[in-house]
């Protein structure tokens, strides 16, 4: 896989095609950025491309990048947690490694979901980073950065990866899944700038349960607290999935917000579901609707920080307007 044939991340790109370029490469790279944006897709990539004897790395022909492709490469190692952390073993191994010379041009460590080191893991990858080597190359990706000691964080490049363009997911999607336009479009602006999680969506059936989101909202009744303790359960159990779909009820709010300020459907992200933003937005004032999205808002922070879901949600549906 070459760099031009990821979708997205343009700029972030440039800078690691002009380090290879300039032979100015970090010794630890730390890619942030929310679950499924490319972080790990980028990762690999760059890998290969430090390792490349080719024009234009990585070129997709030379040894290193067909070892690279069927995943036998000497040089590209990925480390991931086992269970639900990385343990010190995982560190102890990379450190072992480093102290022979790689195959090629760089051995380089891909360390997924970085924020789930154990703390003696994370203090041996202190102590790693503390002691760069010319040779090797360690690319930690993360969606949780405030998750890793600052200590690690401040040894890192860190390159944030934002949530993609919906036209660049759909796109995606199309290209890559042949997935139907109208379908993929949904399914992008849903997926709230992830591939990752348009990709799930897609294999659950999501478009269903957003549908099913849209229409409560549309007919929502602030009177109504039985349909609203029903509403709650309909988000989900788990706090990820909890989240992500109070951020498409965020978005279907600011479109409300946006098309009762303009009337005009061009501004929305969920161009589908024009009939329903324009009945949120018939019944509720600007005023309510920004005091709606701020009791989203205060409802995803408290789960970030570890709140009881039911709780959190039946808490926010008694004050939504």
């Amino acid at each position: 896989m070459k760099f031009q044939e990821i979708y997205g991340h343009k700029k972030l790109i440039a800078i690691l095609k002009s380090a290879i370029a300039r032979n100015r490469i970090a010794h630890a790279y730390l890619f942030y950025g929310i679950e499924g944006v490319g972080k790990k897709t980028v990762a690999s990539v760059f890998a290969r491309a430090l390792n490349c004897s080719g024009e234009d790395p990585p070129c997709d022909a030379c040894p290193s990048c067909l070892r690279a492709e069927h995943n036998n490469h000497p040089d590209i190692v990925s480390i991931q947690a086992q269970g639900q952390s990385i343990k010190i073993e995982a560190i102890k191994e990379i450190r072992s490694k480093m102290a022979f010379r790689p195959e090629n041009k760089k051995r380089v460590f891909i360390l997924k979901e970085a924020d789930k080191t154990t703390v003696p893991a994370a203090n041996a990858l202190l102590k790693t980073l503390e002691e760069p080597s010319p040779d090797n190359v360690l690319i930690l990706t993360t969606a949780r950065p405030h998750a890793l000691p600052t200590t690690i964080l401040s040894r890192c490049q860190s390159l944030s990866f934002a949530p993609l363009h919906d036209d660049e997911v759909s796109r995606y999607l199309q290209e890559k899944q042949g997935i139907e336009k109208n379908e993929a479009e949904e399914l992008a602006a849903a997926s709230l700038g992830s591939i990752g999680r348009a990709l799930e969506m897609k294999k659950e059936d999501f478009l269903t349960t957003l549908q099913q989101i849209f229409r409560r909202l549309a007919e929502d009744d602030p009177e109504d607290m039985t349909g609203r303790i029903a509403f709650a359960k309909m988000l989900g159990k788990q706090r990820d999935e909890i989240m992500h779909r109070l951020a498409i009820i965020n978005s279907a709010y600011r479109d409300s917000l946006a098309f009762r300020e303009t009337h005009e459907d061009s501004r929305l992200v969920f161009r589908g579901y024009r009939k329903e933003i324009h009945a949120i937005a018939e019944r509720l004032s600007s005023r309510a609707i920004l005091r709606n999205i701020n009791m989203i808002d205060k409802a995803v922070d408290a789960l970030s920080r570890n709140a009881n879901p039911t709780l959190t949600l039946e808490s926010m549906l008694v004050k939504l307007l």
